[in-house]
């Protein structure tokens, strides 16, 4: 099967017409392929998914389809974690190559090696002082150096656990690319703010002094996720002063403030099933993605349950929603025609050293 560069124009199609197609070719791959959805996904595309999960879920999939072709309707380092983790034999593919994440950005290779390197220079070994944790939102190269260094992969269902891990082998904890994860989570384990610091990425050794590196239990890269940024304490406030019995759930990706005013914080998995799993009447302000909201709402409406968006003004994952039907209509027909578009591909060096990692997390959780 041939490797093609070049999407056909589907995107004249109009909405009916691409969801009949992309049925159509679905239907003709059979078993050969699988789709994953992840919950940020717009409807149009998410009603395609075989399976529908968060990044946790999704990675178990991913390694244990069977299928040939292994669609991922998410972003760029979801689909890396598919092909680390599936046989050499599948092949993983992004409708959209477009399909990044901000927050990943944020934490690349260079800046890491570079971090480091001084925090050898403070601490004389960062090899026997520091695990690297990386959030499974962090591209291939980082997965890799956390293979190589000792270190481990987290998702925000798991987090805790994995610190629990990462403490037991050294005594500190170097934890990117979002500061808010490594803190609520670290905070709700109890460990004290004031042993954690933030490492600035674009100031010399981080813009901290020996002594606080030093003190440190966890180093918290100065990174986060633009979408959960937007929740504000306030926003709370509001809904609290409107509905004096609703119920407040936020994702760990939230501002500290946000998940200290929070009844409840956890994955986007753990927000699903808290919400559903509330007695009827229950009225929930969601910090989490708009889509998942907007879905959630849906699905609980008619059990007297709603469903609150956190924020005033529309905060969805931009980069999620560059997967459009079109694109995937695209991957399918070509698959049919034996043509393969967009594949994800890690190096086979980096994909080992960033497959430690991940099964470290696989084999704890």
């Amino acid at each position: 099967m041939s490797q093609a560069t070049l999407i056909r124009p589907t995107t004249l199609l109009n909405a009916e017409q691409c969801q009949q197609r992309i049925v159509a070719a679905r239907a003709a791959l059979g078993d050969r392929v699988i789709i994953l959805g992840h919950h940020y996904q717009r409807d149009e595309v998410f009603q395609h998914a075989d399976v529908s999960g968060d990044s946790l879920k999704l990675s178990r999939q991913a390694a244990e389809s069977s299928a040939e072709y292994i669609v991922f309707c998410g972003v760029h380092f979801m689909a890396e974690v598919a092909d680390i983790l599936s046989r050499p034999d599948q092949i993983a593919i992004l409708p959209s190559l477009a399909a990044g994440c901000s927050m990943a950005d944020m934490a690349n290779l260079a800046k890491v090696e570079a971090a480091w390197k001084e925090l050898n220079a403070v601490l004389g070994d960062a090899d026997q002082y520091i695990t690297p944790v990386t959030y499974i939102n962090s591209a291939a190269d980082l997965k890799a150096f956390c293979g190589r260094h000792g270190g481990i992969v987290c998702t925000s269902s798991n987090a805790r656990q994995i610190l629990d891990w990462s403490f037991a082998q050294r005594e500190k904890v170097l934890f990117f690319p979002d500061q808010h994860l490594g803190r609520n989570t670290g905070y709700r384990m109890g460990i004290g703010l004031d042993e954690m610091v933030e490492w600035d990425f674009d100031k010399p050794q981080g813009g901290l002094t020996v002594e606080q590196i030093q003190s440190a239990k966890m180093i918290l890269w100065k990174g986060f996720c633009s979408v959960h940024q937007m929740f504000k304490p306030e926003h709370i406030d509001l809904f609290r002063a409107k509905y004096p019995d609703g119920k407040v759930i936020a994702h760990p990706e939230a501002s500290f403030e946000v998940c200290q005013k929070s009844d409840e914080v956890g994955s986007t998995e753990y927000i699903i099933n808290t919400v559903k799993s509330s007695p009827p009447g229950t009225r929930w302000l969601v910090g989490t993605e708009l889509n998942l909201v907007n879905r959630l709402h849906e699905q609980v409406k008619h059990e007297g349950k709603f469903a609150h968006f956190m924020a005033t003004t529309i905060s969805m994952c931009s980069t999620m929603f560059r997967t459009d039907p079109p694109a995937l209509l695209s991957i399918l027909e070509s698959l049919v025609d034996g043509q393969v578009i967009n594949q994800i591909k890690v190096p086979k060096d980096e994909a080992a050293q960033a497959r430690v990692a991940l099964n470290r997390m696989l084999d704890i959780c």
